[in-house]
């Protein structure tokens, strides 16, 4: 601040050592000057808009360096509004003239990436071949550009067939095996073990015990190959990790019933998602809210839970159905509850009119 005042007292005085005209020149230049500083520090930055930089740029092209210091623009500021200007015009150029290929349409851009993906196996040239069938004449590099867009990987890498994959492929014909893990009201641990059909989402369960041996988990499986050998189960691949308790006399049991044993990726608990899902259902549904006091009671409860589980609970992957479907009854008669295990789960239904 006084610098400024320093400033303009020595223009002042030099100035009036000057003609009369020229004097009065200098001096509406000081005053204008003086103003544009202060309005600066009160207004804050300006916007210019378009016209005012063409104006600023053709007055100041052959302006001396003096000057500029009092001036809202710099040189730098000018030549940037200059390369702003030049860039906005080649953009919109090229927008205009749209240089290189014709992008392809829509309708056969979808038909591409379906082909794709409905047939991980098929190559770029395998996807042209059946686009020419189809009517579309398209290059191999652009069904390659069209993949790679979307990140889909070639061929060779695409046909490599996840977990999730898998399931959905073998779900009608695959079962999955699973233990968990109740503590009782004395601290002991118990083991359930369980098997539950991917189709159907029907679970069976095997037993209970506080020493789950490897000889004890083969009678569970000799149980449950009964079962299939009646034709109640026609399962081809029996899903399960690699826990000791699993011996090879386990999977034999099950290799002489023509059921292939599918073994998970090591500490991969998502490759057994089904079975993992039920028993986060049967922790929150139950075992949470019911303290057990023995292997017979946990056994019972197990039980109770899983008919109610089969036959009576609705399913959100079988579109609010139970596993065991049953049939729909007509909105007449009053409506009855069925109460199981005190009143933590209830069931539903009407009395004949």
């Amino acid at each position: 601040m006084l610098l400024s005042v320093i400033y303009a007292v020595v223009r002042l005085l030099l100035d009036i050592l000057l003609t009369k005209r020229k004097r009065d020149r200098q001096l509406e230049i000081l005053v204008l000057r003086h103003q544009l500083n202060v309005l600066q520090r009160t207004a804050g930055r300006p916007r210019f808009e378009p016209g005012d930089r063409l104006i600023l740029a053709a007055l100041t092209r052959n302006l001396p360096a003096l000057p500029w210091r009092s001036l809202l623009v710099s040189p730098e500021t000018v030549l940037r509004w200059h390369r702003e200007l030049v860039r906005r015009r080649w953009a919109a150029f090229g927008r205009r003239r749209r240089l290189g290929r014709r992008p392809i349409p829509t309708e056969l851009r979808q038909l591409v990436l379906r082909l794709a993906l409905e047939n991980p196996t098929w190559g770029y040239l395998r996807v042209k071949g059946e686009l020419c069938k189809l009517g579309h004449q398209v290059s191999a590099s652009t069904v390659r550009r069209v993949l790679r867009s979307t990140r889909i990987p070639p061929a060779g890498r695409r046909g490599d067939a996840g977990w999730g994959e898998f399931l959905r492929a073998h779900a009608r014909s695959a079962i999955a095996c699973d233990f968990f893990t109740v503590d009782t009201v004395f601290l002991r641990r118990l083991y359930v073990f369980f098997f539950i059909e991917l189709a159907t989402r029907r679970v069976f369960f095997a037993g209970c015990t506080a020493n789950p041996d490897a000889a004890w988990v083969t009678q569970q499986a000799r149980n449950l190959s009964g079962r299939i050998g009646d034709g109640e189960l026609r399962p081809t691949i029996l899903i399960r990790d690699r826990d000791s308790k699993f011996a090879s006399a386990f999977d034999e049991v099950f290799c002489t019933e023509g059921v292939r044993v599918v073994k998970t990726p090591i500490r991969a608990p998502k490759a057994n998602a089904f079975s993992e899902r039920w028993v986060q259902s049967a922790r929150r549904e139950i075992l949470d809210r019911v303290l057990i006091f023995g292997e017979r009671h946990l056994h019972a409860v197990i039980t109770h839970y899983v008919d109610h589980y089969n036959h009576a609970r609705p399913h959100r992957g079988l579109g609010l159905a139970a596993p065991i479907p049953c049939q729909v009854q007509v909105a007449r008669g009053p409506v009855t509850r069925h109460a199981r295990l005190g009143g933590l789960i209830n069931e539903y239904s009407r009395l004949a009119a």
